[in-house]
């Protein structure tokens, strides 16, 4: 069966860290472009960081930039999304997904590229 399965979420105090895990079963994630998504209940979908097939590249948005760091273990077949200096803001269901569509991160992580493989989420919640 192919899917991502996403880990790692939970509640966190302001200022706290978590690490996020989406781990790929029935096919390998190396050749695959990887987004992290999140969405607040209310909001729309939000591009949080994403990463080349190779880790080489990565990408950001602003509102997370300086405090998640995105990574890959390819032997592992496992993305990671370090989260530090959690705000109460950051709280949404985490979502990744991935594709090979030879396209430039900022447009995977814009969400114009359509991502053949999803997680089911997993939920951070920020609060005191």
């Amino acid at each position: 069966q192919v899917q991502l399965v996403e880990s790692g979420g939970g509640s966190v105090q302001p200022g706290g860290s978590l690490r996020l895990s989406c781990a790929a079963s029935g096919f390998t994630l190396d050749t695959y472009v990887i987004v992290w998504f999140r969405q607040a209940p209310g909001k729309e979908r939000e591009g949080v960081s994403c990463i080349s097939s190779t880790g080489g590249s990565t990408y950001y948005a602003d509102s997370v930039k300086g405090r998640f760091t995105i990574s890959r273990d390819n032997a592992k077949n496992t993305v990671y999304l370090q989260m530090n200096s959690l705000k109460p803001e950051d709280t949404a269901v985490y979502y990744c997904a991935a594709d090979k569509k030879p396209y430039n991160l900022y447009f995977y992580c814009s969400g114009y590229v359509p991502l053949n493989y999803w997680g089911q989420g997993t939920q951070v919640t920020v609060s005191s």
